[in-house]
């Protein structure tokens, strides 16, 4: 087993960069279901831009890596982290609604199936 440094699909990176923009774009002005699990955890409402901005920024890190080698590798990582982090904030909060199953469990999946497909060679 070994890494790329560059995706190879490019697929799977295009498909999380589209939904992090999405994702970055709806937290400027949250739904309701976002604005109660961020509520639910406790996260506090002056710091919430920085999800938006966290998220423009992996948008910018996967779209370069598609190019420049090991930065959509590294992007992927730390999405991958901030989804466990955004886990663990649900666990801490026993916040364990459907948002915690379906949007943040399966954005922590899906962000690890992305680094698999990518960047993986058996």
């Amino acid at each position: 087993m070994s890494l790329s440094e560059l995706p190879s699909p490019v697929w799977p990176i295009v498909v999380l960069l589209v939904i992090q923009a999405a994702d970055a774009a709806i937290l400027l002005h949250p739904p309701k279901f976002i604005v109660d699990c961020l509520e639910s955890v406790g996260f506090p409402r002056d710091w919430w831009w920085a999800l938006s901005m966290a998220k423009a920024a992996s948008v910018v890190g996967l779209t370069a890596g598609i190019w420049i080698p090991g930065v959509a590798m590294t992007t992927t990582a730390a999405v991958i982290v901030y989804f466990i982090l955004a886990a663990a904030a649900h666990i801490r909060a026993r916040a364990l609604t459907t948002t915690f199953w379906v949007n943040c469990l399966g954005m922590l999946l899906l962000s690890v199936a992305v680094l698999v497909v990518s960047f993986v060679r058996w």
